[in-house]
């Protein structure tokens, strides 16, 4: 494979018996040299020959352990096979199909004149050396422990690490699970070709488990660990790798694999089973198969064409098991295709209920049932599925506010493929799987097995999404179900991120989900940002119109108490008005009704009296000597001081004169002939 590659790069390789202490000749190796220092960008050709040297001269393999890619991909193959033409890319396809190569410890340092024969290439061929990190899951018992080591380490130091962790021995600890087999702790793991990620195990069969966990606690334990069952299927020349939890049955397994190998369970031969397993509803944890990894082989059991075997109604398929096998006759003398009986054909033998009825005119009821048809068959640990239509999902899932929307998954469900059996019991039932779809996704679910129900979702999706998704629907077969569709909902249209198919892994299911995630948080991001500045500028909004309406409110009170006060004014100065008329006219009339003064020519006594009032003006005028008081107080009444206000009193001595009799004359209260009076007001 070497040659063939290196030929195809290079041209011919000529046959040279030359050598020299760095490996093959001058010809052969400055060519390979040259481009290894391209495509890494190592400046020390020493480095780059020992690099080599350890990859037995393999180039593909050397940059690999380098500059490892996620699809085992070089960065540069596209452009060795525009640079180098036809033969470079079969030389590449056939690298990326070839096993690793053995690693070799030997190396050797170049003559110091080498360094001379060094290319300038353009900077953009340079590629940045970085340490390589690789992630070791290993499980001891019911413990696990997360390892992160440079590729360049060796084994043994993730040894000294678990012994940190894990408090066990070196001595004592072998380290299982390496895909090359057994490996010595000076193995340096670059030389091994590992994935980023990995699974290991850690066995200690000299230190016995503690005594003080019962065998209930132990058993109870194992049914919660993950057992990967690596199975072998021999006429198809495949192996399966499926991760079930301790509390699957040995039944259950094997209508799985019936699903994937299209092997009825009654005609599955095996092998690596224990010898204590003996009864197909036991559970793989009290099976004793090996944890975390146990091997198993199937084939189908070749049976006697004319064995006559004892008929049984079977209501479901699921209640065929191996063991009992024996009890059903072959189905093909009775005419009958085992398809068809075990629910893979169009047959109305005995087969799986469907999950959801052909031609239901509700949506919600057919949801209904799809839900407990799918309990019934994987269990109750699956995703909550939205009962209602698809339009209600996407307002569920799309048009809340930014900070509680979510994507919508749509599953698609066909009994007719044979992953649908897996895909539901091993990736929509994982715990995993079900929460992250729980707390980030609305979930609908559609069974297209039926024609007539699948005409229907894709109206609804046309009607939905557009003729494009409808179209992609078209597009996938019956053995690429189930379908997983994450939908994003946008400002103007809905968009399909992403259709995850049925051949899948939950590791691969998890990591796509969470792929669409980081693309809708991206956006929810944005839709959260826009979404607070747009309540933001409706707040200021309504704090200003608010605030002009509490200023019209206050301006209205004003006006309103503005209006209000004069028009107490007014009453009170009309009050007054007619106070001051009424006290006007009673003046008036007063003032008419006073007797003429006399003169003082007449023959009758006179009374001169002078009145000083509050203001110190005097009021003088004269009186007959027998002039009633009453007449007195309606004079100084008619000058505006009414005796019910000011008391009219004498300088001295003293007196009151109001308080006297007002039908008493002048005479007798002693004002003749004349007096000085001043009036006061009454307190």
């Amino acid at each position: 494979m070497n040659q063939t590659l290196n030929a195809g790069i290079f041209g011919q390789h000529h046959n040279c018996s030359i050598t020299l202490s760095i490996g093959p000749c001058v010809l052969c190796t400055l060519p390979l040299l040259f481009f290894s220092q391209a495509c890494t960008g190592i400046d020390n050709i020493a480095e780059a020959i020992t690099l080599l040297e350890l990859n037995n001269w393999d180039l593909v393999a050397a940059i690999n352990g380098v500059m490892p890619q996620e699809n085992g991909i070089l960065q540069s193959e596209a452009s060795q096979a525009n640079i180098y033409g036809p033969h470079s890319q079969a030389a590449t396809a056939e690298a990326a199909v070839a096993p690793p190569a053995t690693s070799s410890s030997s190396s050797s340092s170049p003559p110091s004149s080498s360094s001379a024969f060094c290319p300038v290439l353009p900077s953009r061929h340079i590629v940045e050396r970085q340490p390589r990190m690789l992630n070791f899951r290993v499980e001891y018992r019911q413990r696990t422990v997360e390892v992160v080591v440079e590729e360049g380490s060796a084994v043994g130091e993730i040894k000294h690490i678990l012994e940190t962790e894990l408090q066990v021995p070196i001595s004592k600890m072998q380290l299982k699970g390496w895909k090359s087999g057994d490996v010595s702790d000076s193995t340096v793991l670059r030389s091994l070709h590992l994935p980023k990620n990995n699974s290991l195990y850690v066995l200690t069969p000299d230190i016995a488990p503690t005594a003080s966990t019962s065998q209930n606690s132990v058993l109870q334990e194992s049914l919660n660990q993950n057992f990967l069952l690596v199975i072998s299927h021999r006429e198809a020349q495949r192996d399966y790798n499926l991760n079930f939890p301790g509390s699957r049955t040995i039944q259950e397994v094997k209508r799985n694999v019936s699903d994937l190998t299209n092997i009825p369970v009654r005609h599955q031969q095996w092998e690596g089973w224990p010898a204590a397993e003996s009864d197909d509803s036991m559970t793989l944890a009290a099976s004793g198969i090996s944890y975390p990894c146990h091997h198993l082989s199937v084939c189908r059991r070749s049976s006697p064409a004319n064995n006559q075997e004892p008929t049984e109604e079977c209501a479901d398929v699921h209640m065929v098991s191996d063991s009992e096998g024996e009890d059903f006759e072959d189905a093909s003398e009775f005419g009958v295709d085992e398809s068809e009986m075990f629910g893979m054909g169009s047959s109305t033998g005995c087969r799986k209920a469907p999950l959801m009825p052909e031609n239901s005119e509700n949506e919600s009821d057919a949801l209904l049932h799809f839900t407990a048809e799918f309990s019934t068959r994987y269990g109750e640990c699956h995703p909550v599925f939205f009962i209602g239509t698809l339009e209600a999902a996407s307002q569920e899932a799309f048009y809340g506010k930014a900070r509680d929307r979510k994507l919508l998954a749509i599953y698609l469900h066909n009994d007719e493929s044979v992953l649908s059996n897996v895909f539901c019991s091993q990736m929509m039932c994982a715990d995993s799987i079900v929460a992250y779809l729980s707390q980030n996704f609305i979930t609908w679910a559609w069974d297209v097995t039926k024609e007539a129900n699948k005409a229907r979702l894709l109206t609804i999706c046309t009607r939905h999404f557009g003729s494009v998704v409808a179209q992609t629907i078209r597009t996938y077969k019956t053995d690429q179900f189930p379908l997983l569709l994450i939908v994003m909902g946008k400002r103007t249209s809905n968009e399909v991120l992403n259709v995850i198919q049925g051949n899948t892994t939950v590791d691969e299911l998890m990591m796509r989900l969470m792929g669409a995630m980081e693309i809708f948080s991206a956006q929810q991001q944005e839709d959260i940002k826009d979404e607070d500045e747009r309540e933001a500028r409706e707040m200021v909004k309504r704090e200003q119109d608010e605030a002009y309406q509490l200023s019209l409110e206050a301006d209205r009170k004003k006006r309103e108490a503005q209006e209000k006060e004069q028009a107490e004014q007014l009453r009170l100065q009309q009050i007054q008005k007619e106070a001051d008329d009424e006290k006007e006219a009673i003046r008036l009339s007063l003032e008419h009704a006073l007797p003429p003064e006399p003169t003082e020519e007449g023959g009758e006594p006179i009374s001169k009296l002078r009145i000083r009032t509050p203001s110190g003006e005097f009021l003088v005028r004269r009186f007959l000597g027998c002039t009633k008081l009453q007449v007195l107080f309606d004079f100084v009444a008619s000058k505006g001081y009414p005796w019910d206000d000011f008391k009219l009193l004498t300088t001295f001595p003293r007196r009151n004169i109001t308080q006297l009799d007002p039908a008493s004359s002048l005479l007798e209260a002693k004002l003749f002939p004349q007096e000085t009076l001043f009036l006061e007001a009454k307190e």
